[in-house]
């Protein structure tokens, strides 16, 4: 299951995640995309979430923080998770929205904005040259 912080601030998800401990689904992984933003503002300045490690764990998950940029890590962490337990996983993916892009990096615009033509060539141009091609 994948949701952003932003999305937490609906209580929809905080009654999905205490049904998902109290059936016990060990084998759901919640992720969520962290990076502080939502539609138009960031998390702190709408509704704040934080602490959001000690509500999950409240809530009867086993939580693991990642960085939500680093493939490798993402697909080892997955790998260690005890899917057979009863408690269900929460992985926190710590990412930066727009990153890699000069102009959307940090911007909550960019959540529902659309590029021109020329931003998406300069968008594009940008992130070619961040590729590191040797992982």
């Amino acid at each position: 299951m994948l949701t952003g912080d932003g999305e937490l601030q609906e209580g929809s998800n905080w009654e999905a995640a205490m049904a998902a401990s109290h059936y016990k689904l060990g084998n759901l992984t919640l992720i969520i995309d962290c990076n502080g933003l939502q539609l138009a503002d960031t998390i702190a300045n709408t509704m704040e979430i934080s602490p959001l490690r000690d509500k999950l764990e409240a809530f009867g998950f086993d939580v693991r923080h990642v960085d939500g940029h680093d493939t490798g890590a993402l697909a080892g962490l997955f790998d260690s998770l005890d899917y057979a337990s009863e408690k269900p996983h929460a992985v926190i993916a710590h990412t930066v929205k727009g990153k890699g892009v000069s102009f959307m990096e940090n911007r909550p615009e960019w959540h529902h904005t659309i590029p021109s033509e020329e931003q998406g060539e300069k968008a594009l141009a940008e992130l070619s040259q961040g590729l590191d091609y040797e992982q």
